[in-house]
């Protein structure tokens, strides 16, 4: 089950409630549904995880947290697809909604030079920022609502899996 993968990578409820970067949520965090793992839960996360991660912030995952907490999707999965967007991704990420936002925008987008500065980027910050925003809200968005679809489908594809499978071996005569 679904289930059972979850549950053997997510982190336990207390350390997660005992976070610094969380304390702010205060009583809220302490909201068990907030750790159910079911099909609404898991999926409404993966929307919340998914949307916060193409957010251009510094701390996703407060963002992750305060959104995840009026849904009620499970929190530590909200919180961690933030991380899809790590050090490492954030350049070709990044880029690729700048791209989206200026066909949003219907705007030309900058060509890189053959070498990035400093004296470039803050003088380019003026014209890089909208579309950067607007792509980085359109593709969170719809990868927002293809992660929490894909879930639904996927969950409910498990589970009907496990069900005629269950059903075969009921069948089965036993010798």
């Amino acid at each position: 089950m679904p289930r059972r993968i979850f549950k053997r990578y997510m982190p336990h409820p207390d350390s997660i409630r005992e976070h610094k970067s969380l304390r702010f949520l205060g009583s809220l965090i302490h909201d068990p549904n907030l750790w159910h793992l079911n099909r609404h839960s898991v999926a409404r996360a993966m929307a919340v995880g998914l949307f916060s991660a193409f957010i251009p912030l510094p701390m996703q995952m407060l963002l992750a947290a305060s959104l995840a907490i009026p849904v009620r999707a499970n929190l530590p999965i909200s919180i961690g697809l933030v991380w899809l967007t790590n050090p490492l991704t954030m350049p070709p990420v990044f880029y690729c909604t700048y791209k989206v936002g200026s066909w949003v925008l219907d705007t030309p987008p900058l060509h890189l030079p053959s070498e990035i500065t400093m004296d470039w980027i803050t003088e380019r910050l003026t014209t890089l920022w909208e579309p950067m925003l607007v792509g980085s809200i359109v593709t969170g968005i719809v990868l927002g609502i293809v992660g929490y679809f894909a879930t639904m489908i996927y969950w409910r594809w498990w589970v009907r899996r496990a069900w005629l499978k269950r059903q075969q071996r009921r069948r089965k005569p036993v010798l």
